[in-house]
């Protein structure tokens, strides 16, 4: 058997959970420096220290996607998440300064290398991705409502309230707050009942409808992803499992096969010599 060659083994190492748990600390270790760095005093007392840490981390996760690079070769990029940790490095690398000082505040994103590195968070993350063409479903919905509702506000209201309904703009954002029931009471609609006795009778259905129906069902999608996503991952288990003992069973079965013609010529070697 050939021994492993150099990418294999960087490839391996690079992979290993040992190295993955480093780069793990490093990532939480990162996120502290980085909010310790929006603190003036701290920046006063240890900002040298701060910046070279920050700094030395960086370099760290250049090396660890120059190994990959390296391991993998352009596979590297066959796998979504290894393309998400080369782009989150890469920003870091773009010069923070000038007209680019913007980018400065985008060094956080490597915090969002954790999603990429524990399994879990990948989990839920996929599950969300997957979920999209349900959610947008959803969200088309909610818009055809707000827009109805919105028109309505803006016919029964607007005269009386044009900062709250005084456009269809308005109205829309206005259904947001309500929805997200944020003073929605004492705020909106307790006003605006002052001139319309019955408005109650508007804004109730609306926060039925939008509140505690359609949020619900972004829930429910979501939550039915996950569900499928895990029933395909334990099926996939399931026949990998499956797959390796009809494989062990061929392989019994063969060392069997083999062990009775031995022992069959064997048993015919005595018989010719007795």
């Amino acid at each position: 058997m050939a021994a492993p060659s150099l990418r294999e083994r960087a490839g391996v190492w690079i992979e290993s959970r040992p190295v993955q748990r480093f780069i793990i600390g490093l990532i939480v270790l990162n996120a502290v420096i980085l909010g310790m760095e929006t603190s003036p005093t701290l920046m006063g007392q240890m900002g040298p220290t701060l910046i070279g840490a920050d700094q030395a981390i960086l370099a760290v996760f250049v090396f660890e996607i120059a190994v990959k690079l390296y391991a993998f070769g352009l596979g590297f990029f066959r796998r979504a998440w290894n393309n998400f940790d080369f782009i989150i490095v890469g920003i870091a690398l773009v010069p923070a300064s000038g007209p680019l000082a913007v980018l400065r505040a985008l060094r956080i994103l490597r915090v969002l290398r954790m999603i990429s590195m524990v399994p879990r968070l990948r989990f839920v993350v996929e599950a969300l991705l997957h979920a999209i063409p349900g959610i947008a479903s959803i969200a088309a919905l909610m818009l055809l409502v707000f827009y109805v509702f919105a028109v309505m506000a803006t016919t029964l209201f607007g005269g009386q309230f044009p900062a709250w309904f005084g456009s269809i703009g308005a109205s829309m954002y206005t259904l947001f707050q309500v929805m997200t029931l944020e003073s929605w009471s004492m705020g909106i609609v307790r006003p605006v009942m002052e001139h319309f006795p019955f408005a109650w009778l508007y804004f109730i259905p609306f926060i039925l409808i939008a509140t505690f129906t359609m949020l619900n069902l972004f829930i429910a999608i979501i939550v039915d992803t996950m569900q499928t996503m895990h029933h395909v991952e334990h099926e996939e288990e399931r026949e990998h499992i499956e797959e390796v003992v009809h494989q062990d069973t061929d392989a019994l079965g063969r060392e069997l096969r083999s062990l009775r013609e031995e022992m069959a010529q064997l048993r015919q070697a005595l018989q010719q010599r007795d």
